[in-house]
Protein backbone atom coordinates (compact mmCIF):
# COMPACT_ATOMS: atom_id res chain seq x y z
CA UNK A 1 0.00 0.00 0.00
CA UNK A 2 1.27 3.42 -0.86
CA UNK A 3 2.01 5.90 1.89
CA UNK A 4 -0.40 8.51 0.53
CA UNK A 5 -3.37 6.19 1.14
CA UNK A 6 -2.57 5.55 4.81
CA UNK A 7 -3.97 8.82 6.23
CA UNK A 8 -7.44 8.45 4.65
CA UNK A 9 -7.47 4.77 5.60
CA UNK A 10 -6.60 5.50 9.23
CA UNK A 11 -9.27 8.22 9.43
CA UNK A 12 -11.82 5.87 7.89
CA UNK A 13 -11.00 3.09 10.36
CA UNK A 14 -11.18 5.47 13.32
CA UNK A 15 -14.55 6.75 12.07
CA UNK A 16 -15.79 3.20 11.64
CA UNK A 17 -14.79 2.29 15.20
CA UNK A 18 -16.48 5.41 16.62
CA UNK A 19 -19.63 4.71 14.57
CA UNK A 20 -19.72 1.09 15.74
CA UNK A 21 -19.35 2.08 19.38
CA UNK A 22 -22.02 4.76 18.89
CA UNK A 23 -24.34 2.10 17.46
CA UNK A 24 -23.74 -0.04 20.53
CA UNK A 25 -24.55 2.93 22.74
CA UNK A 26 -27.74 3.53 20.72
CA UNK A 27 -28.85 -0.10 21.05
CA UNK A 28 -28.17 -0.11 24.80
CA UNK A 29 -29.88 3.32 25.23
CA UNK A 30 -26.78 4.80 26.83
CA UNK A 31 -26.23 8.58 26.72
CA UNK A 32 -23.91 10.05 24.12
CA UNK A 33 -24.91 7.75 21.27
CA UNK A 34 -26.07 10.49 18.91
CA UNK A 35 -22.90 12.51 19.39
CA UNK A 36 -20.71 9.48 18.74
CA UNK A 37 -22.62 8.56 15.59
CA UNK A 38 -22.34 12.09 14.22
CA UNK A 39 -18.60 12.34 14.95
CA UNK A 40 -17.94 8.87 13.51
CA UNK A 41 -19.81 9.53 10.30
CA UNK A 42 -18.23 12.95 9.84
CA UNK A 43 -14.81 11.36 10.27
CA UNK A 44 -15.68 8.74 7.64
CA UNK A 45 -16.93 11.45 5.28
CA UNK A 46 -13.70 13.41 5.77
CA UNK A 47 -11.69 10.27 5.02
CA UNK A 48 -13.62 9.54 1.83
CA UNK A 49 -13.30 13.14 0.62
CA UNK A 50 -9.56 13.16 1.30
CA UNK A 51 -9.18 9.83 -0.52
CA UNK A 52 -11.04 11.23 -3.53
CA UNK A 53 -8.73 14.27 -3.52
CA UNK A 54 -5.66 12.01 -3.39
CA UNK A 55 -6.98 9.91 -6.28
CA UNK A 56 -7.81 12.97 -8.37
CA UNK A 57 -4.34 14.44 -7.81
CA UNK A 58 -2.86 11.16 -9.00
CA UNK A 59 -4.59 11.46 -12.39
CA UNK A 60 -3.04 14.85 -13.16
Amino acid sequence: MKKKYTVPLVFFLIGMVITTIGSLFKIMHWPGAGFMLIIGMLTEAFAIISLIIVLLKKDK
